[in-house]
């Protein structure tokens, strides 16, 4: 097969939860376990850190590997969901997996005659772990999937695991209440092993504490680190918190890596440059200013509107898209009453359509326009606004990625 055929094959003969939603979770370790055996990956003297969390965790993610690169460091990286390019998930040092790697490893699934059915996911991070051996890695840097106690990323024994927060989302899977939420998340922290924490709650931090004592694993509180605030690169918002946990983590990782303070600083800044990173708060354009956003629920749309707000100095324009499992009549009432709001279908199919959205928001609908996609939309509203208004497109990465997937890197400098 070649790679489109084989990334076909790789969506729809096994479930996937970017395709199909929660009928893809599996709450349950045999099967990746069972890959990782039968296909012979010896994962045991990868050294990871492991990332979990509501919000952030991408970010997260992508800065620790940025400052581990900035040092010199060969860097494996698995995050999720891709915007664009399947590969984007397994990364070494901001090199996608290449397409022969992705080809090969799946005609090993096919050829064994398993007696197992593995999902996408289980699939694409056996991928990572023998793409991470393969390639010597000095360092990984995991992002769980969903939850984390049970998630297939939880079979590794990382050297640090790191909570970024916790807020309701996915309450289908992963319980409706916040320390259910919590209980989950904290499924990642290992017997002695520490564990930072991003953000404290006191629904959460409890959670967390027990757990951690159970099992003999220091937590380190990022709350209550001393920052030079004029030294982090991002002042204000939920980017913000991330720099602040990024570098309560890299305290912990300087224990086991030589890690520079100016490689934290480059790394830091360099995120764009050093990782696949896009999406968060990522302005791509001034005159009108043009901000993209993956924020999806309650807590990640309200941080990113209050950046927003802060530096707002126009109309504000809101393009938003939804995947249809979303509590719209929580997230509509975050937008700002001032602003110009836009509905936007995605051609993924658990898109939010349009007619099911108007109805979710029957009582509440204030919305201009309704497109089925954002190709419609984005250039009819980007040529009428003034110079001083922002356009913000927001919500599910399926927006962001028919975003990148209509305008190209060239049309986005115009």
């Amino acid at each position: 097969m070649d790679y489109l055929n084989t990334i076909n094959w790789l969506f729809n003969q096994f479930p996937s939860y970017q395709n199909i939603g929660k009928k893809a979770y599996k709450p349950d370790l045999t099967n990746i376990t069972t890959l990782c055996e039968t296909l012979k990956i010896d994962f045991s003297k990868l050294k990871c850190v492991h990332i979990a969390g509501t919000n952030g965790k991408g970010t997260t993610t992508n800065m620790i590997s940025s400052v581990l690169i900035e040092e010199g460091y060969k860097v494996g990286t698995f995050t999720s969901p891709h915007i664009e390019d399947f590969r984007e998930r397994i990364v070494v040092n901001n090199v996608l997996i290449p397409e022969k790697n992705v080809i090969e490893f799946c005609k090993k699934i096919q050829e064994n005659k398993f007696e197992i059915f593995p999902s996408f996911f289980e699939i694409t991070f056996a991928m990572a772990l023998s793409y991470f051996i393969q390639q010597e890695c000095d360092i990984c840097v995991i992002e769980t999937g969903l939850g984390g106690r049970l998630d297939s990323t939880n079979i590794i024994a990382p050297i640090l695991s790191i909570i970024t927060n916790v807020s309701l989302d996915h309450t289908d899977i992963l319980g409706e209440n916040i320390e259910n939420i919590a209980f989950e998340k904290g499924g990642i922290i290992k017997n002695n092993t520490p564990i930072v924490i991003g953000e404290y709650s006191s629904k959460t931090f409890p959670v967390f504490e027990k757990i951690a004592t159970n099992k003999k694993a220091e937590i380190i509180k990022t709350w209550e680190e001393v920052f030079d605030e004029d030294a982090l690169i991002y002042k204000e918002g939920y980017l913000n918190k991330n720099e602040k946990t990024v570098r309560t983590a890299i305290k912990v990782l300087k224990k086991h890596f030589l890690i520079s303070n100016n490689s934290l600083k480059e790394g830091i800044e360099k995120i764009h440059v050093n990782t696949p990173y896009r999406g968060r708060f990522q302005i791509i354009q001034l005159n009108p200013t043009v901000i993209l956003d993956v924020g999806h629920n309650e807590d990640g749309i309200s941080s990113c509107l209050n950046m927003v707000g802060k530096q707002l100095k126009g109309d504000l324009h809101i393009i938003y898209g939804a995947s249809s499992d979303k509590n719209l009549t929580k997230i509509i009432p975050l937008f700002p009453k001032t602003a110009k709001l836009y509905f936007s279908e995605f051609s993924n199919n658990r898109s939010f359509r349009t007619d099911d959205f108007k109805k979710t928001i029957a009582k509440n609908n204030v919305f201009s326009g309704y497109f089925t996609t954002i190709e419609e939309i984005y250039p009819k509203l980007k040529s009428s606004v003034n110079k001083e208004d922002t356009i913000l497109i927001l919500g599910s990465f399926f927006l962001i990625h028919d975003f990148f997937k209509f305008f190209s890197s060239k049309h986005l400098q115009k």
